[in-house]
């Protein structure tokens, strides 16, 4: 354990797409609410609502719904470069660097989570538990974007799950 890095992790996957679809899912919210939330609501740092088909920006705040949890997670993107990479805070102040390429037909979505805090809260919820988080929901989008098929548990009667 002396040499677990507690501050960053990075994930990848590959999913058959295209680069535009996968970069659309991560920035309309529409498309985020297929495999990731079940509501998101992005606005302007003046408070303007952006409709849910049109693609963020940086400097664009977010309020972020999970299935089963009625509080929102409050960020900003960061950075949105209309191709391939996307930019945003989370859980606080950490950040999530969404790069994606190509490699034959796959999209290459490459996560890093990064400037986690060293407390033991950050380390276990943030690290430990983001990690997990990401792990499943981008293997929902990969189902989502090649199969169609949602694997989030949206039935408030099961409870928590590693699926919600």
């Amino acid at each position: 354990m002396d040499n677990f890095d507690w501050t960053s992790f990075t994930k990848r996957i590959a999913i058959k797409s295209s680069l535009s679809e996968i970069y659309g899912a991560w920035t309309i919210a529409t498309n985020l609410e297929k495999w990731f939330l079940e509501s998101v609501v992005f606005h302007t740092t003046e408070g303007n609502l952006l409709e849910p088909t049109t693609p963020v920006e940086g400097g664009v705040r977010y309020d972020w719904y999970w299935y089963l949890d009625s509080a929102p997670m409050h960020g900003e993107i960061l950075n949105a470069n209309g191709k391939d990479f996307l930019q945003f805070t989370f859980e606080g102040s950490t950040i999530v660097d969404v790069r994606l390429s190509t490699q034959e037909e796959y999209v290459i979505v490459e996560l890093q989570h990064h400037d986690i805090p060293q407390d033991n809260y950050s380390k276990q919820y943030i690290r430990l538990g983001c990690s997990n988080g990401w792990a499943f929901y981008l293997h929902n989008l990969k189902s989502i974007y090649e199969g169609g098929i949602d694997l989030r548990n949206k039935d408030p009667k099961l409870g928590v799950m590693i699926n919600n």
